[in-house]
């Protein structure tokens, strides 16, 4: 519960990866700090995340500031085995941790922040925004979507194959995520692969250190790119779901379908295909509604230097994507800047 009258030097929206990251860098000071987070248990957006997930970078490119991931039984960690690495690192460096804590809205009086959650109001003098995208999946707009009358589910709401054994079923998304589960998904059900673009499959030795090396390399401009594998964030890595659809032959891609109607969907040559479900595989949006007071966001972003708001200066965002940092939505880029963030903010407040 909120403690009427007490002030923050600074409050975190968010306890997955990009908080805890902020709050490693605000440990070392000595501020009064507090993270908010809406979730019941640690681990962030990673509790919705499907059963089967496997990071596509080693444990060792997939550890937060501070303390590198223990080694996992398989070369890429599952989803439970990184729960449990940010669980541990909670307990590790003792964050002060609010659970159950949803932020409904976050309005400016005078020099400090109020912050209206479902468990009272929280006072605070510095802001951290770190509540990610997983609360703002993304599907396209199509036409006639409403009249399809089969299942649809967007990736955060996928669990396993188990509701789609011997269904007919379209997933769309070129993705990592749309690869995996169409890898599963595949094993149980008749299933097509709509991409807006043909899906670049990397090289088995290739996972995410490479991709991300790549891209940090060819982003800073550090160094001429030109004659190395040219390789994108998006691309496919191939984890062992991956490989097994792969040599199953599943990853037959199809670009998008023109239309829904009321059984399946309508191919653009006109030919109609009747379909049980639709798995969208489509990303998200960031997630910024406890903001909207503040008058701030502009297509779906706010406007920032480095990671502080141009139109806020004592507002902070962190672990959005590129617009918060370079490869700030990623495990292995947000430390960079959180660091900045955390440094900012004791400088503010110095």
């Amino acid at each position: 519960m909120a403690i009427p009258n007490k002030i923050f030097d600074c409050i975190i929206i968010g306890g997955g990866q990009a908080g805890l990251s902020v709050a490693y860098f605000l440990k070392r000071s000595k501020l009064n700090y507090l993270i908010l987070d809406a979730e019941g248990n640690s681990g962030g957006s990673w509790l919705h995340t499907w059963d089967s997930l496997k990071l596509f970078s080693p444990s060792q490119y997939s550890s937060l500031s501070g303390w590198q991931m223990p080694t996992t039984k398989q070369e890429y960690p599952t989803k439970e085995e990184y729960l449990s690495y940010l669980s541990n690192y909670e307990k590790r460096y003792n964050f002060p941790i609010q659970r159950s804590t949803f932020v409904e809205e976050v309005v400016k009086e005078g020099e400090l922040f109020k912050l209206k959650t479902n468990q009272g109001v929280f006072i605070s003098k510095t802001v951290v925004s770190a509540t990610g995208t997983a609360r703002s999946p993304f599907i396209p707009i199509y036409p006639k979507i409403d009249e399809f009358l089969g299942m649809q589910i967007h990736s955060s709401a996928y669990k396993n194959s188990s509701p789609f054994r011997n269904k007919r079923v379209v997933v769309v998304g070129g993705g990592n995520s749309g690869a995996q589960i169409l890898a599963e998904v595949s094993k149980v059900a008749y299933t097509k692969w709509v991409t807006l673009d043909k899906p670049t499959f990397l090289p088995e030795e290739i996972d995410g250190r490479y991709l991300f090396n790549q891209a940090n390399e060819k982003y800073l401009k550090k160094k001429n790119t030109s004659n190395t594998l040219q390789v994108s964030l998006s691309d496919i890595v191939q984890v062992e779901s991956v490989k097994d659809g792969l040599a199953r032959n599943v990853f037959k891609d199809h670009r998008p379908f023109s239309s829904f109607y009321k059984n399946g969907v309508i191919w653009q040559d006109g030919k109609k295909e009747a379909f049980d479900a639709i798995i969208w595989c489509t990303g998200f949006r960031p997630y910024l509604n406890h903001l909207k007071k503040l008058n701030i966001i502009e297509n779906d972003k706010v406007i920032t230097k480095n990671t502080r708001a141009v139109k806020e200066s004592n507002l902070w965002l962190v672990g959005y994507g590129n617009w918060t940092g370079f490869a700030s939505a990623t495990i292995y880029g947000v430390g960079k800047t959180a660091k900045i963030t955390a440094k900012e903010i004791i400088n503010s407040l110095s």
